[in-house]
């Protein structure tokens, strides 16, 4: 019995990691959630984002976001590699992509600019099935058990496949909105010899819009603050998740919002609920992140989500110039 609920115990979490990673931090790191970001801001770019999640739980999860991206202005276009890691610390399972981006700009107008873009990876999941006992390994009558199985069901423990997404964004100097597809080709990720399970495609609906509640303010304050309101929808399967929420901007030096977003949880059939807030610093080139999710549901108990980043812009002077039109995004 004990090694059957341990087998639907992996099946059932394969099943969940079909589901793509989510960045708390995607409107601090748009990166993570767009590829058309790559060279955007029409200079060369490092950043990272990590990610702690479910501490409380036997699924303790770790995630790890990692991009350079740059801007060819001779060809008008961005090109960038990004590299996403994650591991569950339970079950041992990792997964790996690497991703190369390439994202174009095109003006549509005196003040807005169409900036599509497209992405192909390469990705590998791996699970620590070496922990999993099967019922031909069990010698009843040595009381022992064999290092390996004939078992139809036995998994493959490694499963890796090539990736291909597209992103769009239109822009201008102050708000942006963006529409992302991600596993195009659908790649297979079964563990199973002649298995086929398709990564569902994964489509997020993004805006990031400026209110102009200080336009009419001459002060010192109203001139140097802007708020914006963030939205999010996400859709992958039979999940769908929506984002709302708001972030205060000071100076472009200084940033802190929240969103709210629910997750369906089918195991208590009910929302979990959770509220992410999150604060940001500029300083020389350097952008610096934090946020931490709040599980406000009493159905069901995680523990909290952190997430930092950091970043750095290597041409922050010769922007600071006003040389280049470039997106606008904290």
């Amino acid at each position: 019995m004990k090694n059957i609920i341990s087998l639907l115990f992996f099946l059932a979490f394969f099943q969940s990691y079909s589901q793509d990673v989510i960045f708390s931090q995607n409107f601090l790191v748009p990166e993570t959630l767009n590829s058309s970001f790559t060279g955007a801001i029409r200079s060369t770019k490092v950043g990272s984002v990590f990610k702690s999640q479910w501490r409380n739980s036997s699924l303790k999860t770790s995630s790890n976001f990692a991009f350079v991206d740059t801007w060819l202005e001779g060809y008008k276009t961005g090109i960038g590699i990004s590299f996403l890691n994650q591991k569950e610390s339970g079950s041992g399972y990792t997964f790996n992509q690497v991703s190369f981006n390439f994202a174009m700009a095109f003006e549509i107008g005196n003040s807005w600019f169409f900036r599509p873009s497209i992405s192909s990876g390469f990705g590998m999941k791996s699970y620590g099935f070496q922990n999993l006992l099967l019922e031909d390994q069990i010698n009843l009558n040595s009381n022992t058990t064999n290092t390996s199985s004939i078992d139809p069901i036995l998994l493959n423990s490694q499963k890796s496949f090539f990736d291909f997404s597209s992103s769009v964004i239109f822009d201008n100097k102050d708000s942006w909105f963006g529409l992302t597809l991600r596993h195009l080709n659908k790649p297979n990720i079964s563990l199973t010899e002649g298995g086929n399970i398709p990564l569902d495609i994964f489509m997020s609906i993004h805006a990031k819009y400026n209110l102009p509640v200080f336009q009419n303010y001459g002060t010192w304050l109203g001139s140097k603050s802007k708020i914006y309101v963030l939205a999010n929808y996400m859709n992958q399967r039979t999940y769908g998740r929506l984002d709302l929420g708001l972030q205060y901007v000071f100076d472009d030096k200084f940033s802190l919002g929240m969103t709210m977003f629910t997750v369906p949880d089918k195991s208590i059939n009910s929302l979990t609920s959770f509220l992410s807030t999150f604060i940001g610093l500029r300083a020389k080139g350097y952008r610096f992140g934090y946020s931490y999710d709040i599980n406000t549901s009493k159905s069901i108990s995680l523990g909290g989500i952190h997430e930092f980043s950091i970043s750095y812009d290597f041409d922050i002077n010769i922007r600071a110039l006003n040389r280049y039109k470039c997106i606008s995004f904290f």
